[in-house]
């Protein structure tokens, strides 16, 4: 007997659920349409519409091909298995039960499918709309003319085609379980697979449909097995902590995945074969599924653990090497590291050279502001109103003044939004009177004045009154100073900005002298027009905001800036870039342009190291002034795009800097082959103004930890391993030190450069390792590294600061700078290497515990050598460094104490000798020979027998002892002579030990 259908709708019903639907529908066409438009028209101000037409093109095309696939392979094996369905089927209980299914899904079934493949069809095409950037590097792929080590194939397949290729097979592995899943239902709804009743389960045309289907998955996966086979090249190694197939995976694992390609194809032909050819039934294609599996696990899972377990781990070492060398090499490669220039520097000498008082490379561009610190002092000393604001963080630039090139400190006097008083908030005055900044403000670097505030050079507004306190004229002269485009601007901050002629200006520009204000009217190429009522309409629902329409302070004349931040503004123009976290300004040609440092990126270059981008970008600063990175894995990085943002009118442009980048090429290519200008294209004026990227440099510095080894074997000991070092004056944190901008010069370099300089110190320990630096060298990236000696006891930033802040007298200057009513702050400690020794440098300021109080440098700490010898405290760098010259001058060698005589009033059955130091003093220039350093480990061996003999009372014992003392001292004193030192033990600063006690008493 038939069921009657379902209850149809009634009319009113319907048409209330019609009036929904079409409400929905048209609200989110609005909001898509109002948001596409808007998008248009900014990409059409900044001139950047085929970024905006290419992705949008693109997304549209994968929605609309792998969705419209995805819904045909799915619906249309349902209507199939419809079609195949049996016209007569056995009376039973279940098709019984099942008639009322057939009774609603036949009559209408066209639509039942249209319906199901709709949606499946929409939730593949957002799917795949969102791997436009895959694509695009699919089918604009170049060749990076390197092989992969193993299969010999160009590494661009894995950066530009792998991706891709491994999406789509997910996508056929979906399509084809979702196929099944429905053509399975259509055959058991209309009968073609039964579970009760007499006779096959199956019919002969279920039975194909499905068993061909089935084949089909196992041939994807004899096609996932092939591309696993590059797949391996990529993965995590536990055995050796590195990326990439190691012994096992070469040697068992990959035959393994080919054995498993050529089985799972004789397994589809089986399937299809067995079933419908010869036996007709789902026996053997389901035996030869179960031996797939088996061989899965036999094959795949057990031979290769047995590799790894009872050959390669009893002698890792020996197997790993070749793999851990091609995991150096990529790693290497990938991340830029290959032409870094590695340099030994001894850093043995301990005493302050005289050249330290004369020196003109080093000391006298030595950078005594800390950007973060002294950002509170511009802040308070260039606001001059309350809603100005300079940032939680200042930033590192070099200029050319008066012919002197040095670094200077530099900030943009914008408007923080937030701090507007309630009367300046409303939407009139936030968004048509205070409509931008003022001003670069910059100080030399190396400078203090009026105790201790930095002195200003650029950026002021108005008059100047206090003598010697900042400069008479501007250094750093911008034609236009006004700031439209900055880093304290978030999405919600636009401007409306334009008046017509003859109006008043109505955005306030800058206070002028005796309490006057200056007003201003925007006059720049910037911004979107909004003078039409529809243009008004449009971006009053875009920003749900009726005053676009409603006020008289939007004209015909006006126009919309909006996205302001440069950082927001370069990622909208290339998409397809990861940038930097610390965006700078700089004056170019009379004009602040904001300059952005861009990366292309990859996560599947063979065998190379991958990373954590927001993890390896962390440290003290992250969040203070600069951006948190996204939390993206890359196994490949290059500082491809400079990119450039005019802060008057928003002006948008890129820069090719790495030309040999096959990624960007890649992109640039996916784009029409001119979005981004080539390199030769670059200003002179601007190029003077790049800086080595810091995040970049995170990255490099901290792999450059581990992988500065270059031997495989001494890689897999991991003796010889730094790490980055913490914040030296808070070190329990847990924060790591970041690096730190100066122009300076290093060892081995021609001439001061402004680089990018971090220390790092052997892993697990605190004594300094290497000075690691990046700067740019005829317009290339160089990183250079000065790696000390193994068994060098130079101390790192952190036992530096503790040994200068716990030395006795310093320690109650400090006190006396620290009370109740101020607090002591420490700037930047810099590791500078200077005259075979290193040179510490640490700005010591005091902030008062007052309201709106600011830091101001007080004192300069400067150590030499180990850190703790050779300290002063100064009132500045000048008097500091004469301070520690003189101590170097003054460390006189001193005469060693001979030990008393025996209790009870016997004598020395020997002469006796004069007590040698703990260390033995430097030789001339402060190295330490091999002969001088063998004869003291025997006086000081010796001292210790003296002490145990004594201890025994065993005169005979306590006798030779002192023999054997004497005899290493005048060893030590020939040692000395030969060196060229002085002979006394004293020489050098170096301490006197305890004499040995009195001999034993009889």
């Amino acid at each position: 007997m038939r069921s009657s259908p379902l209850p149809r709708m009634s009319r009113r019903g319907r048409a209330t659920v019609g009036v929904l639907l079409g409400v929905f529908l048209l609200l989110t066409l609005l909001g898509w349409g109002v948001q596409a438009w808007t998008d248009w028209l900014w990409f059409e101000e900044v001139d950047y519409t085929r970024v905006f037409s290419g992705v949008l093109v693109t997304r549209i095309l994968l929605f609309v091909i792998i969705g419209l696939g995805m819904a045909l392979l799915v619906a249309g094996n349902m209507w199939l298995a419809y079609r195949l369905r049996p016209v007569l089927r056995p009376n039973s209980p279940e098709q019984i039960t099942l008639e009322r299914y057939r009774s609603v899904l036949a009559p209408r079934i066209g639509t039942w499918l249209v319906a199901i493949g709709l949606i499946v069809g929409l939730f593949a095409g957002l799917s795949a709309q969102t791997r436009w950037g895959q694509w695009m590097l699919f089918r604009n792929s170049q060749s990076f003319g390197i092989e992969d080590p193993e299969f010999k194939i160009d590494i661009g397949f894995y950066v530009f085609e792998f991706p891709f290729l491994r999406y789509l097979l997910g996508v056929g592995f979906t399509a084809v379980v979702l196929a099944v899943i429905g053509s399975l239902a259509m055959h058991y709804v209309f009968g073609g697979v039964r579970l009760q009743g007499v006779g096959d389960r199956m019919t002969a045309a279920a039975r194909a449909h499905l068993t061909t289907l089935v084949a089909v998955f196992v041939l994807l996966k004899a096609l996932a097995y092939v591309l696993d086979r590059r797949a391996m090249l990529l993965e995590f190694n536990e055995g050796v902590n590195l990326y990439g197939a190691g012994y096992a995976d070469i040697n068992a694992l990959l035959p393994a995945k080919e054995i498993l390609a050529y089985i799972s194809v004789v397994v589809a032909l089986a399937i299809i074969i067995f079933s419908n050819a010869v036996i007709r039934n789902l026996v053997w294609p389901g035996i030869s599924l179960a031996l797939l599996g088996i061989s899965a696990v036999a094959i795949g899972g057990i031979y290769p653990w047995a590799v790894q377990t009872f050959e390669v781990k009893p002698s890792v070492r020996d197997k790993e090497a070749e793999y851990i060398a091609r995991s150096i090499t990529a790693t290497r490669d990938a991340f830029g590291l290959a032409g870094t220039v590695m340099a030994p520097y001894g850093a043995e000498n301990l005493r302050p050279p005289e050249s330290l008082a004369t020196d003109t490379s080093v000391v006298p561009n030595i950078r005594l502001l800390d950007p973060q610190l002294v950002s509170e002092t511009y802040t308070q000393l260039q606001q001059v109103r309350g809603f100005y604001d300079f940032g939680p963080k200042l930033d590192i630039d070099r200029y050319q003044v008066g012919g002197e090139t040095q670094d200077y400190v530099v900030g943009m006097r914008e408007i923080n939004y937030l701090e507007l008083t309630a009367q300046q908030s409303n939407w009139i005055n936030r968004h048509t009177v205070f409509t931008h900044g003022y001003g670069l403000v910059g100080a030399p670097a190396n400078r203090v004045v009026c105790g201790g505030q930095p002195y200003f050079v650029s950026g002021f507004l108005g008059e100047r009154t206090e003598e010697g306190c900042a400069s008479g004229t501007e250094a750093i002269p911008a034609t236009q100073p006004r700031i439209y485009y900055g880093e304290q601007m978030d999405g919600s901050d636009y401007a409306i900005v334009g008046q017509p002629e003859g109006n008043n200006p109505v955005e306030f520009d800058r206070p002028t002298g005796q309490g006057g204000e200056q007003y201003y009217t925007y006059t720049g190429s910037g911004g979107v027009e909004i003078g039409s009522f529809g243009r008004r309409l449009l971006y009053a629902i875009k920003e749900q905001e009726p005053n676009f329409v409603l006020s008289g302070a939007v004209n015909d004349d006006s126009k919309l800036l909006y996205i302001r931040n440069p950082r927001e503004r370069v990622e909208k123009v290339a998409p397809f870039l990861t940038l930097d976290g610390d965006p700078y300004p700089a004056v170019i040609g009379g004009r602040v342009q904001w300059i952005v440092d861009g990366y292309t990126t990859a996560a599947t270059y063979p065998y190379a190291e991958q990373v954590n981008l927001q993890e390896q970008t962390a440290d003290e600063l992250t969040g203070l002034g600069t951006f948190e990175l996204a939390r993206e894995n890359v196994n490949y990085i290059r500082n491809s795009v400079k990119a450039t943002v005019d802060a008057y009118d928003g002006t948008v442009t890129l820069y090719q800097f790495d030309d040999a980048d096959p990624v960007l090429k890649a992109w640039n290519k996916a784009f029409g082959g001119d979005l981004v200008k080539p390199k030769s294209e670059i200003p002179a004026e601007l190029a003077e103004h790049f800086r080595y990227p810091a995040d970049l440099f995170k990255v490099q510095r901290n792999l450059l930890a581990r992988f500065h080894v270059t031997d495989a074997s001494e890689f897999f000991s991991g003796q010889d391993f730094w790490e980055v070092p913490n914040v030296p004056d808070a070190p329990d944190t847990g924060q790591k030190q970041p690096p730190y901008y100066l122009y300076t010069q290093f060892p081995g370099q021609d001439t001061p450069r402004f680089q990018l300089t971090a220390a790092v110190t052997p892993a697990g320990r605190q004594n300094l390792a290497a000075l690691i630096s990046g700067s740019y060298l005829n317009g290339q990236p160089r990183l250079e590294v000065l790696e000390l000696p193994d068994q060098t006891a130079v101390s790192g930033p952190v036992q530096v600061h503790q040994k200068m802040t716990n030395d006795g007298d310093i320690r109650q200057q400090l006190n006396l700078l620290t009370s109740n009513q101020a607090q002591v702050q420490y700037g930047n400690l810099l590791s500078l290497p200077f005259g075979d020794g290193m040179l510490y440098v640490e700005p010591v300021y005091v902030k008062s515990n007052q309201q709106n109080a600011y830091p101001l440098l007080q004192r300069v700490l400067i150590s030499y050598g180990d850190g703790g010898q050779y300290v002063v405290l100064a009132n500045s760098l000048e008097e500091g460094i004469k301070q520690l010259v003189e101590q170097g001058k003054q460390a006189a060698p001193t005469t060693p104490t001979p030990p008393p005589p025996p209790e009870g009033g016997g004598t020395n059955p020997t002469p006796t000798p004069t007590a040698p130091p703990t260390t033995a003093p430097p030789a001339p220039g402060g190295q330490l020979t091999p002969e001088l350093s063998a004869a003291a480990t025997k006086v000081q061996a010796a001292i210790e027998e003296v002490r145990a003999a004594q201890a025994s009372g065993d005169f005979e014992r306590y006798g030779q002892a002192l023999k054997a003392l004497d005899a290493a001292m005048s060893e030590f004193q020939a040692a000395q002579r030969a060196a060229g030192t002085n002979p006394s033990p004293g020489a050098g600063g170096g301490a006197t030990p305890n004499p040995p006690p009195a001999s034993p008493s009889g």
